[in-house]
């Protein structure tokens, strides 16, 4: 398809803002979900989570218009949705715990500027993540969030009804409501599995007394952005070169989003494209951190949503970048996910999670040579070192402070395990390996997309 077909605006605009709403729908479980994790862990008031989840709203949909607009200087051009992170959730909850909320954003911003800065480069920096390395660091991170899930599920941890028949009728009635409509569902309806399965249960648990609607009375209508609300950033080493780690990860998944988007479309990207597109996504993730929200990449899902549609044009989603921007300024309705009870949100989340988990399952299980010896002890090694420290945390109790985040937190070191292995054992590999590798995930993905279609 030639680039002005991808820019031409639908003659429909009633369709136009369904499908862009559709948009804002399938992603919306994902862009709640981490604001309402990383304010439970540190400690948030109910006030500054209902700024969090709202500004959280605002940066996504600034955060795709910012990659949709696609000029000479950044944005791929192509019809895809930003998003939270969700590999940057323990990174973030650990540098919070022992360096404070400063020290998150001043990392965050730091590792935007990164990537806006080398963007030209990650070509080479990815070869740093094949798909050993990258399959591999995304199954830890789900297996590592899983934990966070069942606590949730029993209630929330040191809650006094911590494992009540209630919170586990709740929250397991949420996981087999999400599993029964993955598999009795298509198209749109299973796309949003999760989000019904979220609004179901807290329906559930408005009827069992288990819903509290403070949130919802005590937000106002409309609220002011506020730079930096949580405080002045501070820069720490260790603190910013976990989150580039995060953000390079980011990078190497958008690649395959990328590029599967420009299939779809007939348009073959070049690396000038692919550059606009990870400035797009840095100028996003600094962004997210003056504004005190999150690092954003982009979201596969959603290209789901363009293969079933066939809806291909640029407006679909610039109306629900627009749409995401609106409801940002609106605490009300940001306050709306506050009404989910924490065993509901536990339930959801066992789902959500595992899928994480699976994503990094199809990763290896597509595009690692299992046949190597080499490739099966990288994935055991490193896997087995996220696992061990996020279950013995305390393992390295006893090293320095700034030793700890990086030792102490599973997705980091079995993220660094795997790199250095990888290095060890396949060396650096060749640009061309890196290309078709990225070629590859995109097939990957694209398979995924035509069954949602």
């Amino acid at each position: 398809m030639a680039r002005e077909r991808i820019f031409q605006r639908h003659r429909h605009p009633i369709k136009t803002f369904s499908l862009g709403l559709q948009h804002v729908l399938a992603m919306y479980a994902g862009a709640v979900v981490v604001p309402l994790i990383v304010s439970n862990a540190l400690g948030f008031t109910q006030e500054q989570l209902t700024y969090l989840i709202a500004i959280d709203l605002l940066a996504c949909g600034v955060a795709t218009l910012l990659q949709v607009w696609g000029n000479r200087y950044f944005g791929v051009g192509l019809p895809v949705m930003l998003g939270c992170a969700f590999q940057a959730v323990s990174p973030m909850i650990l540098i919070g715990l022992n360096s404070g909320v400063s020290a998150i954003y001043g990392a965050v911003i730091a590792s935007g500027i990164f990537v806006v800065l080398f963007s030209g480069l990650f070509g080479k920096l990815i070869r740093l993540f094949p798909p050993v390395v990258t399959g591999s660091v995304v199954t830890i991170i789900g297996l590592t969030l899983i934990p966070v899930a069942f606590r949730d599920l029993g209630g929330g941890q040191g809650s006094e009804d911590f494992g009540s028949g209630t919170n586990l009728l709740l929250g397991f009635g949420v996981l087999v409501f999400i599993i029964l409509m993955t598999r009795f569902t298509k198209g749109f309806i299973r796309s949003i599995a999760v989000l019904v399965g979220l609004l179901a249960g807290t329906v559930a648990a408005g009827f069992m007394g288990e819903v509290n609607f403070a949130p919802i009375r005590e937000a106002s209508w409309f609220h002011v952005v506020k730079p930096f609300y949580f405080g002045t950033p501070t820069f720490e080493i260790v603190p910013i070169l976990t989150m580039i780690l995060v953000a390079i990860v980011s990078v190497a998944e958008s690649t395959g989003v990328f590029m599967a988007l420009g299939k779809i479309l007939d348009k073959d990207l070049s690396s000038k494209d692919l550059a606009r597109g990870y400035r797009a996504e840095g100028l996003a993730i600094v962004l997210g951190g003056i504004f005190n929200s999150f690092p954003y990449t982009t979201y596969s899902q959603n290209v789901g949503l363009v293969q079933m549609t066939r809806v291909k044009t640029r407006d679909v989603i610039v109306v629900a970048g627009g749409l995401l921007v609106v409801i940002g300024f609106v605490p009300k309705i940001a306050a709306l996910a506050q009404l989910v009870p924490g065993s509901v949100l536990g339930g959801a989340m066992v789902a959500l999670f595992g899928m994480v988990v699976s994503s990094g399952i199809r990763i290896i299980g597509s595009q690692v040579d299992l046949n190597r010896h080499e490739n099966l002890f990288i994935i055991a090694c490193s896997v087995g070192m996220g696992l061990g420290v996020t279950v013995v945390p305390e393992l390295f109790a006893g090293a320095p402070d700034w030793a700890q985040i990086m030792l102490g937190n599973g997705i980091i070191a079995g993220s660094f395990t795997a790199i250095f292995m990888n290095l060890l054992f396949n060396g650096l590999g060749t640009k061309a390996t890196a290309a078709k590798m990225a070629e590859k995930q995109a097939d990957v993905i694209l398979g995924e997309t035509e069954k949602l279609a």
